[in-house]
C-alpha cells in the first residue's frame, strides 16, 4: 500500500504531514468558495481568488459533474469565473468538507525530504446554498481530486471533479 511508503520514520512523518496539507487543500477551497460567494466584497472576492490560485495548478482541469447542469473551467482564474456565476444569486452559502482520504501513488524523497509525488484526495461535500427569500438549497457531493507535488509550491490539485449527489430546497426559519 503507497500509503505506507517510507523507509524509516523520519519519511513516513513528511508522509503524514504531507497528508494533512493535501487534506487542508479542500478546507482552504470551501473558505474561498464562500469567499467567492460575497461578490459584492472586493476583499473577499480577491481572497477567494488568491486561495483559488495556491490551491490549484494552472492548468488544473475542473468540474462538477452529475448535476443538471454540467460546470467546467481550466485553471483556477476560469474556475473563480463559473463559481461566481454559480453563486451570484445566492444570499450566503456554507461549503462544509467531511470525510477525507488520501491515497498516495507516487513519491519520490532525497534524503528524509519529499521532493515529487501525486495522490488523489476524497472528500465529502455538504454545502448550504440561501437566497435572499429564505430557501434553501442543500447540496450533498463527493469531491475526487488529483494532487501533485512540487518542491517551489508544495501541493496543489491538477484535477478536480465534483460528483453531485443530490440537492434538495427547503425553507428556513425565521432569522435570529
Amino acid at each position: 500500500m503507497l500509503d505506507r511508503w517510507g523507509e524509516n520514520a523520519a519519511q513516513r512523518a513528511q508522509l503524514t504531514v504531507a497528508r494533512q496539507e493535501i487534506e487542508y487543500l479542500r478546507r482552504l477551497y470551501g473558505a474561498a468558495t464562500d469567499a467567492l460567494g460575497r461578490w459584492e466584497d472586493e476583499a473577499s472576492l480577491a481572497y477567494g481568488q488568491s486561495v483559488y490560485r495556491r490551491i490549484f495548478t494552472a492548468s488544473a482541469e475542473i468540474r462538477v459533474a452529475g448535476s443538471s447542469v454540467a460546470l467546467t473551467g481550466k485553471g483556477p482564474d476560469a474556475w473563480v469565473a463559473v463559481v461566481k456565476n454559480a453563486l451570484k444569486d445566492y444570499e450566503t452559502t456554507q461549503h462544509l468538507i467531511g470525510t477525507q482520504l488520501v491515497t498516495f501513488s507516487k513519491v519520490t524523497f532525497a534524503g528524509d525530504e519529499i521532493v515529487a509525488g501525486q495522490a488523489q484526495l476524497t472528500s465529502y461535500l455538504h454545502a448550504w446554498h440561501a437566497w435572499p427569500d429564505r430557501a434553501l438549497r442543500l447540496v450533498l457531493g463527493t469531491y475526487t481530486d488529483e494532487v501533485v507535488y512540487s518542491p517551489d509550491v508544495g501541493w496543489q490539485i491538477f484535477d478536480m471533479t465534483l460528483a453531485h449527489t443530490s440537492s434538495e430546497a427547503r425553507i428556513m426559519g425565521d432569522p435570529a
